[in-house]
């Protein structure tokens, strides 16, 4: 069973094509028009082995909130086909990751109910024409419309770039346990019996 998806979202803000193969190798193709997502992309499909690819064309013009929200849309829509009925999946994973002089946690819970704990504090900054704060909408749109608990705990850090890096390479981490096909589980790994 291939658990992938292809999701296109057509608004009057953005175009987006996006594929998606969960079980993949980590290879990418990310082209979005924001240079650093591109680049946290990138690093997300490579430390989830996640196969991902996505273009997508939005109103950069006037900055780049509606691009970075609607691709954390489409992504999340694209795990949550992806994972069908999420029969055998582990559900749950965490993952803590390093870069430098940071360490970002990240504990997921594929649980079809959404929600968002984001302990990432940032002064009010670009990286490059990326305003930081974009970070915390890409991951609400995910959660939103994955339909997961996601928490996301930095413990210390001083570099901006290094504490986003840390936090989607450990949710690529975290997301890569929980979507996990565990040979133990029967059915969803629920006692309601229902994800």
């Amino acid at each position: 069973m291939s658990r992938s998806a292809i999701i296109e979202r057509i608004t009057k803000e953005t175009k987006i094509k996006l594929s998606l193969t969960v079980d993949g190798s980590g290879r990418s193709s990310i082209s979005t028009s924001v240079p650093f997502l591109d680049h946290m992309l990138n690093l997300f499909a490579r430390h989830g082995f996640f196969d991902l690819s996505v273009e997508a064309r939005g109103d950069i013009e006037i900055d780049f909130h509606h691009t970075v929200e609607d691709i954390g849309i489409v992504l999340g829509e694209a795990f949550k086909q992806a994972l069908g009925d999420k029969n055998g999946i582990r559900r749950y994973g965490q993952a803590a990751v390093p870069m430098d002089e940071t360490v970002a946690s990240v504990v997921v819970d594929i649980s079809g109910r959404p929600y968002l704990v984001y302990h990432v504090n940032l002064p009010k900054v670009k990286i490059g024409e990326f305003d930081v704060e974009l970070a915390r909408e890409f991951f609400q749109a995910f959660v939103n419309h994955c339909g997961i608990n996601l928490h996301i705990n930095v413990m210390y850090g001083d570099n901006v770039h290094h504490i986003i890096e840390a936090c989607f390479k450990a949710f690529a981490r975290a997301l890569d346990s929980a979507s996990q096909i565990d040979p133990r589980i029967t059915g969803v790994m629920s006692t309601k019996g229902v994800l």
